[in-house]
């Protein structure tokens, strides 16, 4: 009966199930009546598996899992891997390109900045390496005079830079006017005593190319600084400064 019972704790349908009777040692052999036993219990267990008890049971017991199948799980990382591969080969692509770009063509951006960080800043030359010229015309007759490191002309005369350089300030005195002429970052000359200038600040100007002009009224003065100290280390030859050896 073990079997049974068990089976009526399941409360599952049966097709089989074993019955003993234990034979007294003493009774006669009677006609065999465990089959119909078995019927009866098959039929009282199924019976009980049909009601509805049992039905709603299993239909507890088959309630469809929600939980998100593992494979699932397993094809998104697999989507996500696929991206990120992609990506990673598109930049390879990509640096692939421009290092072959710069390998065969010079002049491109990167090629130009690489070369800058690696060559060192040019370094500025020395006023002394400059070549002076005239400060005024060469078709002029006007007496040029150095004292001191201060070079001064009276005469009517187109005024030239002692060499190239950049306007940095003008300024108007009593009617004459004050120019100052950068050549480097430390290396400048003053023109004092100016009736006319031709250019303004932030203009270049040449050696060859007047800038100013005087009416000969006035007394011109040029003076040559390194930083905030007057130069001397020069003399005339002729109108045209040169540099002591």
């Amino acid at each position: 009966m073990d079997n049974l019972e068990y089976a009526e704790m399941l409360e599952i349908p049966v097709n089989t199930v074993n019955v003993v009777k234990k034979k007294s040692l003493f009774s006669r052999r009677k006609p065999d009546k465990n089959q119909d036993l078995k019927d009866d219990v098959l039929a009282s267990v199924n019976s009980r598996a049909d009601s509805d008890e049992f039905s709603a049971r299993a239909d507890f017991i088959q309630t469809e899992d929600l939980t998100e199948p593992p494979m699932a799980r397993t094809k998104s990382r697999d989507g996500i891997n696929g991206i990120l591969i992609a990506e990673a080969v598109a930049a390879c692509l990509i640096a692939g390109g421009i290092f072959i770009t710069n390998a065969l063509v010079d002049n491109t951006a990167i090629n130009n900045l690489v070369a800058g960080l690696s060559q060192p800043a040019e370094q500025e030359v020395s006023y002394t390496d400059l070549e002076l010229s005239s400060v005024v015309s060469q078709l002029s007759d006007t007496e040029v005079s150095q004292t001191s490191g201060v070079i001064s002309f009276t005469g009517q005369t187109a005024v030239y830079p002692v060499c190239e350089g950049t306007i940095s300030s003008v300024t108007q005195t009593d009617g004459l006017y004050t120019v100052e002429i950068a050549h480097t970052s430390t290396f400048s000359s003053v023109f004092t005593g100016l009736t006319t200038v031709y250019s303004a600040v932030g203009d270049e100007v040449k050696a060859n190319i007047p800038f100013a002009y005087s009416d000969g009224q006035n007394e011109v003065r040029v003076s040559m600084y390194d930083g905030q100290t007057l130069i001397s280390g020069y003399t005339l030859e002729g109108a045209v400064p040169v540099w002591n050896s």
